[in-house]
Formats: structure tokens, sequence, C-alpha cells
């Protein structure tokens, strides 16, 4: 997304936090009260990609890479979300795929990820797609007073053109 789609990138990341508060480290309520310029950086500041469907935004997920030198090889993956109706229709692997893309494009190596444990599906969806847990956050999110564990998990795309 290029800094002029805007507000989109609003409309789903605020979505997102609303339909699924459990499943993000961020409250809509976190996001509403930004202004304008901090939607613009933090949208410029990290890779972010959206799939529609019928001219609507229906999926979004974001690539945030590391800053240090030494760590500019690994990237995280960020703000995933699906909306409910459309899950299973191959957003989330398209959106993976270009996210993918553009990591490899820009030299990253590792991309690292954390999701709720209270997500079987996307669990099983990022196995597929190659990632391996590589251990849990305990109570990692705090939600309306009830701890939810993080589920931290990798994947080289270095070397591993081959899956998906």
């Amino acid at each position: 997304m290029a800094p002029e789609d805007i507000d989109i990138f609003r409309r789903i990341r605020l979505e997102a936090l609303r339909r699924e508060p459990a499943a993000f480290a961020s409250s809509a309520e976190d996001w509403e009260v930004l202004p304008d310029v901090e939607w613009r950086r933090r949208l410029t500041a990290n890779a972010v990609f959206v799939d529609f469907h019928d001219g609507e935004p229906v999926a979004m997920m974001g690539l945030m890479r590391q800053g240090a030198s030494k760590m500019a090889h690994r990237a995280t993956v960020i703000m995933v979300y699906v909306r409910k109706d459309r899950r299973g229709a191959g957003h989330a692997k398209a959106l993976l795929d270009a996210v993918v893309d553009h990591a490899r494009a820009a030299g990253i190596r590792l991309l690292e990820l954390a999701l709720s444990a209270e997500n079987p599906t996307a669990l099983r969806f990022y196995q597929r797609e190659g990632f391996t847990e590589i251990g849990r956050v305990e109570a990692g999110i705090l939600h309306e007073g009830r701890e939810i564990d993080d589920i931290m998990m990798t994947r080289r795309i270095d070397r591993d053109a081959s899956v998906g």
C-alpha cells in the first residue's frame, strides 16, 4: 500500500481490531485516536498488504523489518486479519505469498510471527506454509482480564522456495 491508501488501511485495521480484539496486542481504542500523520507513518514504516473482494478490503497482512544492522535479515509478520466470512477463500495465502516475495526481494531471510494459542486454524495455516513453532509466551496477551498464550513461529525464506 502507498501513503495515499491511508483510508483503506484505517478501515481494514480498525475492522480487524474491533471484530477480533483478543487476537491483537493493540486495541481499537489505541488506534482510533491516532492522527492522520501517525496512520501514514505506520503505513509507510512497514510493508502493508491488503486483499480485496468485490472492491472491499477484506484481509490484511504487514511486515515489520528489524532495524538493528545485525538483525536486518529478520522481519515479523504483523497485523494479520481476514474477515470471518472470507476465511478459507485464499486471502491469507495470497497475502503471505506477497509478503514472502517482498521480504525475499528486500534480502530478508527469516520471518517471525506470534499468534494466539486460541487460534488453531491460524496455527495449522502457518504450519502448512512452512512455519515452525519455536516457543510460547505464557499470558502473552491480557484481554479483558483473561490471559492468552502467544505461539512464536519462524520460517526461513532464503532456502524454501518450494514451500506453499
